[in-house]
């Protein structure tokens, strides 16, 4: 633990990047990864061309063009919930068949301006779906149930959201 009650970083091996190194206010960017959503045997996404948000301790969150999502099966939900860096924030339920994930999706529809490249792309909880992959692994999602992080190889924590780290 360092001075601020944070833990120490996991070992970063080949290939992978520590979510301690990622920026305090949180950004977005482009990524190239290959972004896929499954669930009930439909493929709500897939994608490359996502971006991604980086926040101190989170894994991170993928956000799809919803020109690459499977629409048909996501309703409009009146939540809404504020992000400091993002704005405000809508949330969709995802339909599929008898079965409804309420408030699985959400998107920025009026980011603030340094999140602008995610405007009104989806982003999907992993939690509740079959399978959330990154270049083809399934996800691990972020503990705790209120954040969105995808955890896959390329990323070591340890992640907010675990037991003890509310005030990380």
């Amino acid at each position: 633990m360092d001075g601020f009650g944070h833990p120490d970083p996991d070992p970063v091996g080949d290939g992978q990047e520590s979510v301690w190194d990622y920026p305090r206010p949180a950004i977005a960017e482009p990524t190239e990864r290959r972004i896929q959503v499954l669930h009930r045997g439909i493929e709500l996404v897939d994608s490359r061309r996502a971006w991604r948000t980086l926040e101190t301790s989170h894994p991170p969150t993928y956000y799809i063009p919803p020109e690459d999502v499977a629409m048909d099966y996501l309703v409009p939900n009146n939540r809404r919930t504020m992000c400091e860096w993002k704005g405000q924030a809508r949330y969709w339920d995802i339909q599929i068949g008898e079965e409804t994930i309420v408030a699985g999706a959400w998107a920025y529809p009026d980011p603030t301006p340094s999140f602008a490249g995610i405007r009104d792309f989806l982003a999907f909880y992993p939690d509740p779906l079959d399978k959330c992959l990154v270049d083809g692994e399934a996800v691990t999602p972020q503990p705790g149930q209120f954040y969105g992080g995808w955890i896959s190889r390329y990323e070591v924590g340890p992640f907010k959201g675990v037991a003890g780290s509310r005030f990380w």
